[in-house]
């Protein structure tokens, strides 16, 4: 992908500049949000590594198996609202809603997502 193109978290921002720096290590997010944008972007991308990378240990799988990602088509995210999560919190809520398709049929995930953030790294813990 193209760096120049549109984030897939619905940011606005180019992919360099929004998600791509925290894929691939360069950066951290510094809010709940952030992190939970920029794991879309892991599921949008396959990125096994990310996903797995930014689980609690507490919470996470062992393995994580997106076999059939390439039948899914994500068509985008917003986020509904966020309680706490910011750079100088511990823990944080992301409710959101992302959208994709399976073999043409559209799909909803409506998720209100916990994060908690240990030292500077903000990790996924579960949802609901």
């Amino acid at each position: 992908m193209n760096g120049d193109n549109a984030c897939f978290c619905g940011s606005g921002k180019a992919y360099a500049a929004c998600c791509k720096p925290y894929l691939d290590g360069e950066r951290r997010p510094i809010t709940a949000e952030a992190l939970m944008r920029s794991r879309y972007s892991g599921y949008v991308l396959a990125r096994k590594d990310y996903l797995l990378r930014t689980w609690h240990a507490s919470t996470r799988p062992e393995a994580l198996e997106l076999d059939d990602s390439s039948a899914i088509k994500w068509l985008g995210l917003k986020v509904v609202r966020t309680e706490a999560g910011g750079s100088d919190d511990t823990q944080g809520v992301v409710e959101f809603v992302a959208r994709y398709k399976i073999g043409g049929k559209a799909h909803r995930l409506h998720e209100t997502s916990r994060f908690v953030r240990e030292g500077e790294q903000w990790f996924y813990l579960d949802g609901v």
